[in-house]
């Protein structure tokens, strides 16, 4: 197997395993836990799902790390290609990482809150309600503010790919798309709360344009390794 071509498999590996722990932890678990305007609700699932939801915060910290290494094997992979674009590629997506990490800490916040304790006496049942709802909506603000890097990550990532000529030039441009629908998304939810919904039904889907790119590293790799050995200097791995 040619240098380029193990390393986009390596890269759709991560990629991979990275969004698993995403989808399981900001998705199955928030959707299991996360009651809209119900604090209650939200509160009284943070205590019946405690394992789940400490599952879903490892998840999430192991999602985080993974995207690291997503980050800097691709952007070995198409450094060749420009490193001008991968450089912004791979500080688009690594600002993001910081942010992601401290979300974390609503959801720990949320759970101490929901879990009473001596030191928390001063406050009644509904009001320790109240505050943990406020830290898990705080931690799905953070993710927010991450979504505007998971957006804007995608346009260099998009140009290289199209740039490459070992990686079909049409998955450059859904990258390109789902960047719009990932900001679409986080725009909606910055600058108008109210129409989060409405715009989320044309901007999840859009936002899926992405997976075509994972599954193409994961199962084909480079498509041209004539190319591949030109765009890897000889004995790279």
């Amino acid at each position: 197997m040619n240098a380029i071509k193990k390393q986009a498999h390596i890269a759709g590996i991560l990629y991979v395993s990275a969004s698993i722990t995403a989808v399981f932890s900001w998705i199955y678990v928030a959707g299991k836990i996360f009651v809209r305007d119900d604090a209650t609700a939200t509160a009284n699932n943070i205590r019946s799902f405690e394992t789940l939801l400490r599952f879903g915060i490892a998840g999430e910290l192991i999602g985080s790390i993974l995207f690291i290494f997503v980050v800097l094997t691709l952007y070995r992979l198409f450094r060749a290609v420009s490193e001008k674009h991968a450089m912004a590629m791979a500080i688009l997506l690594l600002i993001s990482t910081p942010i992601s990490l401290l979300a974390v800490l609503g959801e720990l916040a949320a759970l101490i809150v929901a879990g009473g304790g001596t030191f928390l006496s001063a406050f009644d049942q509904h009001q320790l309600d109240s505050l943990s709802y406020l830290f898990f909506r705080l931690h799905g603000q953070a993710l927010v503010i991450s979504q505007v890097f998971w957006g804007l990550w995608l346009f260099p990532f998009g140009v290289l790919v199209i740039r490459s000529g070992f990686i079909p030039r049409f998955l450059g441009y859904l990258l390109w798309i789902a960047a719009f629908g990932q900001l679409a998304n986080s725009a909606a939810a910055l600058l108008s709360p109210g129409y989060r919904q409405a715009v989320g039904q044309f901007a999840d889907p859009v936002q899926m344009a992405e997976l075509p790119i994972i599954f193409w590293l994961l199962i084909w790799g480079a498509k041209d390794p004539g190319i591949a050995r030109e765009a890897i200097p000889a004995g790279a791995s």
